[in-house]
C-alpha cells in the first residue's frame, strides 16, 4: 500500500471554525419544539434517539467506538461531534460513517473553507441572502501525521470537485492505523489544513473569536469579527471557486 510520508505535526492554535447554533449551550435544538415545560421529557428523549453523538457515547454509532471518544475534558462535546455527525456523503479525507476534526492553521485559511462550501450550499438552494455566525475553536496538535504536501503522488486528492480520490486514501489510513493527515487547503492558496482521524489527539480545545459570514446576492460572503466593521467581499479570502 502506497501511503503518504508522514511528518512530526506539532502545530499549536489551529482554527476549525463551527456554527455558533452548535456552541455547547446544553440545551438541544428541539426544545424550541416544546409547548410548555412538560414537554421537554419527550423532547430529551427524541434528541438522544436521533442524536449521532449521543448514540456513540453511548456504543451505539457503528463508525465510531465510544473508546475514541474523549469525556471530562473542556468542549469534550464539539471534538467528538466532528466524529460522529459525518456529512452524508463525507468529506475530503472521510466518508459517511465516520467524521474527522478539520482545522486550518491559519484563520483566513478556515474562513476560505467555511464560505467555499457555506456558497456551494447556498447556490444549490438558488439563495444567497444569508448571515451566519461561527465561532472559531482553537486547538493544538502534537503527533505525526501523513503529510501530502508537494507530493505529487497524491495530486488527485486535492481535486476540487470530487473527493473519491482523497476518500480512498482516508479509508487506507485509517484501515493502517493511520493519526491524520496534513494537506494543502484547496480553497486558500499558501494555506495548511489537517484532519485528525483520533479525538484524543485534539487537545486545548478553546473558543476564540465569532465571526459573522453575510451574503449580499454575491457567492462571495462579507466576513466580520462579531461587534466589528465588515471585511470588504473576498477581499482577505483570496478565495478560489476551483
Amino acid at each position: 500500500m502506497n501511503l503518504p510520508r508522514t511528518s512530526l505535526i506539532r502545530q499549536y492554535d489551529t482554527h476549525r471554525l463551527i456554527p455558533a447554533k452548535y456552541s455547547a449551550s446544553g440545551d438541544s435544538v428541539l426544545v424550541r419544539a416544546a409547548a410548555s415545560d412538560a414537554d421537554l421529557p419527550q423532547i430529551f428523549d427524541l434528541d438522544n434517539a436521533t442524536n449521532d453523538r449521543l448514540l456513540a457515547e453511548n456504543g451505539l454509532l457503528p463508525g465510531v467506538s465510544v473508546h475514541e471518544l474523549v469525556f471530562g475534558v473542556p468542549y469534550y462535546r464539539i471534538v467528538n461531534a466532528a466524529f460522529c455527525h459525518a456529512h452524508p456523503l463525507g468529506s475530503r479525507f472521510n466518508g459517511p460513517d465516520r467524521g474527522a476534526w478539520y482545522g486550518a492553521f491559519e484563520l483566513d485559511t478556515s474562513q476560505a473553507e467555511i464560505a467555499y462550501h457555506k456558497s456551494r450550499e447556498l447556490l444549490e438552494v438558488g439563495w444567497l441572502e444569508e448571515e451566519a455566525v461561527y465561532d472559531d475553536y482553537l486547538a493544538d496538535f502534537s503527533a505525526d501525521f501523513h503529510d501530502i504536501r508537494g507530493a505529487e503522488a497524491f495530486r488527485a486528492c486535492l481535486d476540487p470537485e470530487s473527493y473519491v480520490a482523497s476518500q480512498e486514501l482516508a479509508e487506507q489510513l485509517l484501515e493502517a492505523g493511520a493519526l491524520g493527515i496534513v494537506y494543502p487547503s484547496v480553497r486558500k492558496r499558501g494555506g495548511t489544513c489537517l484532519a485528525c482521524f483520533r479525538p484524543t489527539l485534539v487537545t486545548n480545545v478553546r473558543k476564540d473569536g465569532a465571526y459573522v459570514f453575510r451574503w449580499e446576492g454575491k457567492p462571495t460572503p462579507i466576513i466580520a469579527p462579531c461587534g466589528a466593521a465588515p471585511l470588504s467581499a473576498g477581499g482577505a479570502l483570496g478565495l478560489r471557486g476551483r
